[in-house]
């Protein structure tokens, strides 16, 4: 007998790796299906699930021996989206659907008893694979907007296992599902809701103009989370390759609801009981963690010493490459993660330990023992350190400043679009990519600049990664002015966003 193909994907990271569907039935036998190439649990249980499936559109599996191959057979198979291949490829095997026609598709979803389709994650990334082996996509229905954003392709998007036969043999016709934009219902806070805390607003518009890493310092009851809520109203919205790119990460996830993508920038803020594999990717099946979810956008880490001092290094990786590396025994997989890392803290652990008034019984033990959980590693990789002092009655009494989150918007939007034309050759989106010779031609300060720092990396004991986190800062802040030139000003505004110590 002939073997039926027809083709899914098996995912390594954001990547989706082509799988051959290979279905043979043999002349003798007693009904026993056999599953082979590297398949784990959730693959396994599949041949039950086509089972019955059939069974409920009518259909008996043939009294024979049924033998189906995932190759390439070294490839590891994960998850249930392997049975929807399964169940076309039998029926391709038993002559219900052309053979000729299934080698056209990728296909993936899970078949329920009653032979519905069931929405699996991972399908954006699929259909771009799909696309880009010339092959048409067969889908859930529910899932059917999110792979219409893969381009012109052939996308057949079925509610049901019957529904695709009738498709397929001519006897009902599915439409093609279309792209769907998310509704931007959800209101951003303004800026114009923060009173006082002038020195950390113009930490935070500096931020969103170069996507600098930040940390907040300041008691209870600052301003800390309120500042850092209203970033994303800062922020451009994502350009559509931008979009798409965020939107693969949130497909493995299971995060696209309805298939609709967002062109907001994520703003990602984890529990500080998260575990490593929460926050950088991994678990049992490496799925993506919460940097790469925050890939374009935010992660706000609330409570910052309160997180496990592992968990915090496990940043200082991504920070630096822009990746998530999640290497395992079986997998070694990578996922996007070029995030802004926004923290927030208090000074010690009653957080008043430069109160008069309620002054830390503890100090300055107390401070040490708190702040020594952040190491002094991954404070180096953050640019803007900013503190942000208990709000006065007084300042609470103001009325609302004139200047809200859509002025501030408006210059942080203008900075990017010099960052945009200035890195367009070396594929980066802002300063805070900037590294090496092309920083040094880019954010190099005049005389009086480089003097004082020269003066202040030799003081403040500056590394080489800070020293140059101040000049990404700097060019940030003369972005901000229409300046072509990085000068002394720039140069020391920046210097002030940079602390000797956390206790300095």
């Amino acid at each position: 007998m002939t073997v039926s193909h027809i083709y899914t994907v098996a995912f390594q990271g954001i990547e989706a790796q082509p799988v051959d569907v290979q279905v043979h039935i043999s002349d003798s036998g007693n009904g026993q299906l056999t599953l082979v190439g590297l398949a784990d649990k959730a693959v396994a249980e599949s041949k039950e699930r086509v089972r019955v499936a059939l069974s409920a559109i009518g259909l008996a599996m043939p009294w024979k021996r049924v033998t189906v191959n995932l190759a390439p057979a070294d490839l590891p198979k994960e998850g249930s989206h392997y049975d929807l291949p399964i169940a076309l490829g039998l029926l391709a095997a038993m002559g219900v659907l052309p053979a000729s026609e299934m080698e056209r598709y990728v296909a993936l979803g899970e078949l329920s008893l009653d032979a519905q389709v069931i929405p699996v994650a991972g399908v954006l990334p699929a259909a771009l694979a799909a696309s880009s082996q010339q092959r048409g996509l067969i889908c859930p229905a529910a899932c059917g907007a999110e792979a219409a954003w893969a381009g012109d392709i052939d996308i057949i998007a079925a509610p049901s296992l019957i529904a695709l036969v009738n498709h397929m043999r001519g006897a009902q016709v599915l439409n093609r599902p279309t792209a769907k934009l998310a509704a931007d219902t959800l209101s951003i806070p303004d800026l114009k809701d923060v009173k006082g805390q002038e020195t950390a607003k113009r930490a935070l518009e500096i931020a969103a103009a170069g996507g600098h890493n930040m940390l907040m310092i300041g008691p209870p009851g600052s301003g800390k989370s309120m500042l850092a809520q209203r970033l994303p109203g800062l922020l451009p919205p994502l350009d559509a390759r931008e979009a798409l790119e965020i939107s693969m990460v949130q497909s493995l996830a299971g995060e696209l609801p309805g298939g609709t993508i967002s062109r907001r920038r994520p703003f990602r803020n984890p529990h500080h009981s998260a575990s490593m594999a929460a926050l950088v990717g991994g678990g049992l099946k490496v799925k993506p963690g919460e940097v790469s979810l925050a890939h374009l956008g935010v992660l706000f880490l609330d409570e910052l010493p309160e997180f496990q001092r592992a968990v915090l290094d496990s940043l200082r990786q991504p920070i630096e490459s822009g990746e998530a590396i999640v290497a395992r025994a079986n997998a070694h997989v990578r996922y996007p993660a070029r995030f802004q890392l926004v923290a927030a803290m208090n000074p010690c652990r009653c957080g008043y330990l430069s109160d008069p008034a309620r002054s830390c019984g503890r100090a300055p033990k107390c401070a040490q023992d708190y702040q020594a959980k952040i190491s002094g590693p991954l404070m180096d990789r953050i640019d803007i350190h900013v503190d942000v002092p208990a709000v006065s009655a007084a300042d609470l009494s103001l009325p609302p400043p004139a200047e809200g989150s859509a002025q501030v918007a408006a210059r942080v939007e203008a900075a990017r679009q010099i960052q945009r034309a200035r890195y367009q050759a070396a594929g980066l989106r802002s300063n805070a990519e900037a590294e090496g010779q092309l920083l040094d031609e880019m954010a190099t300060p005049d005389a009086p600049g480089a003097q004082l720092l020269a003066q202040a990396a030799e003081t403040m004991r500056l590394t080489a990664r800070g020293y140059h986190r101040v000049m990404r800062v700097a060019r940030t802040i003369a972005d901000l002015e229409a300046s072509a030139d990085v000068r002394r000003p720039h140069i020391a505004e920046a210097l002030s966003f940079r602390r000797l110590s956390l206790l300095s």
